[in-house]
């Protein structure tokens, strides 16, 4: 059964509250097992028939696709996403950022289902262009809306001057993130003394740039 077979996935709250067991489940087991698991056992750890599961997924790659998306956001974790919607009301932001950036880092680096799906996703890409396709499809600001509504907060309160919003939000990644990411790929991680002073050095660069005299600076 292909994913292009199924027109109408089932709807309504019985379906949807079956759709997050069966992503439950096979997030489950994917790491568990690896991408060779059976479809039969995802069936049977959601409590539910295989035939329920191909209603909603069509194939297992698009069930893969389902669990990697669904994971997309939660690096941020509550905490983070908290102190980031403060950020506007903050007096001083610099401190703020620091604390926000701190929570999330800590998150990214100590959530390990997510890091274990992100290398099962780098072990699996080759099967799964349409990964990059539902990555791209989130955006920037989809990823995460925290992140995006806090930049667009400081914005217009013009405490941040962000003529593009995508790229700020990218860079932000980029300098507080990423470095944690790409250690992680390899298997090994960035110590705890460095990983503050990359969050304090990428917190100034990027109030630096985008803070109003900085981004004046940018565009001499």
């Amino acid at each position: 059964m292909s994913v292009d077979s199924v027109k109408t996935p089932p709807s309504g709250p019985r379906a949807e509250q079956k759709r997050q067991a069966i992503v439950r489940a096979a997030r489950e087991l994917f790491l568990r097992d690896g991408f060779g698991v059976g479809m039969d056992a995802i069936a049977a750890e959601a409590g539910v028939s295989k035939v329920t599961v191909y209603n909603h997924f069509g194939s297992k790659e698009a069930l893969f696709t389902a669990v990697i998306t669904s994971a997309l956001d939660e690096p941020l974790g509550h905490a983070s996403s908290a102190a980031l919607e403060g950020l506007a009301e903050a007096e001083d932001l610099r401190t703020a950022l620091i604390d926000a950036a701190r929570a999330w880092v800590h998150a990214v680096r100590t959530n390990e289902d997510v890091i274990a799906l992100r290398n099962l996703v780098a072990a699996e890409q080759h099967r799964f262009p349409e990964l990059g396709r539902a990555w791209q499809g989130h955006g920037p600001e989809g990823h995460h809306p925290a992140v995006a509504g806090a930049l667009r907060a400081l914005a217009d309160q013009g405490r941040l001057v962000i003529p593009d919003l995508e790229a700020a939000i990218i860079q932000l990644y980029a300098l507080l993130v990423f470095p944690h990411m790409v250690f992680s790929t390899y298997g090994t991680r960035i110590d705890d003394d460095l990983a503050d002073r990359l969050i304090v050095g990428g917190v100034d660069m990027f109030l630096g740039y985008y803070g109003p005299r900085g981004a004046a600076d940018a565009e001499i």
